[in-house]
């Protein structure tokens, strides 16, 4: 599973990947809040996940 910023309307590079979806919640909300200043609830990035597939 990944979350990549770009498919989100960010002008950026940064992709969160791998087999432990905690993990990728965790790096992409990190990378988010810290580097847009936008911060997601865990219980969003999930529901993004599962919408994607």
């Amino acid at each position: 599973m990944k979350l990549v910023c770009r498919d989100y309307g960010f002008d950026c590079e940064f992709v969160s990947s791998g087999t432990d979806i905690k993990q990728v919640i965790d790096d992409y909300g990190k990378h988010s809040a810290d580097e847009h200043g936008i911060e997601y609830s865990k219980e969003a990035l999930m529901q993004i996940i599962i919408r994607k597939g």
